[in-house]
């Protein structure tokens, strides 16, 4: 248990949330434009001081989490990780539910691909089951979730939306 590991690709760096990335996760959640397909209500300060706190704690208590990407000039481009959000989801979740959401500088790179396999590479010899939550119509998210290995496994009521529920298995080698 303890902090995130900072993981690291050619072009990225995943690292641990500090209060010095708040202002940039209070934008990013902001964003109509980032936010519509996911809680569809832009998050004040205060509910995103509250998120960059409940990452830390996903660590803490968990051993596993959320990261901050950024490139190697450390420009902030968005979260990646994994979490345990104990949703109002029926039927209810039992894996650790994997998460992106990038700034809309970041979109239409290749970026939560790229981040989310690190993620994976890093979280798959403790935890080889995930799923991953969407709304039916986010279908960039679902691009990038079946290039992850996630199928559609069904779909679940979360606060009286239909939800899909995507599902990866790593096979051991």
């Amino acid at each position: 248990m303890g902090i995130a590991p900072t993981l690291k690709t050619d072009r990225l760096i995943l690292r641990a949330h500090t209060a010095q990335d708040f202002d940039d996760c209070a934008a990013l959640w902001a964003d109509p434009d980032v936010i519509k397909h996911i809680t569809a209500n832009p998050s004040t300060r205060s509910e995103s001081w509250s998120r960059l706190l409940r990452y830390a704690g996903h660590w803490a208590l968990l051993g596993y989490g959320y990261w901050v990407v950024t490139d190697h000039d450390n420009t902030f481009l968005g979260e990646v990780g994994f979490a345990d959000f104990q949703r109002d989801l029926i039927p209810k979740i039992h894996t650790p539910e994997a998460g992106w959401v990038l700034a809309t500088h970041a979109h239409g790179r290749g970026i939560a691909t790229e981040a989310m396999t690190t993620a994976h590479r890093w979280l798959d010899p403790q935890h080889p089951e995930t799923c991953a939550l969407f709304d039916p119509e986010h279908a960039v998210s679902h691009k990038v979730a079946a290039k992850l290995g996630y199928t559609k496994s069904h779909t679940a009521d979360f606060l009286g939306r239909p939800t899909w529920v995507m599902t990866r298995t790593t096979v051991a080698i």
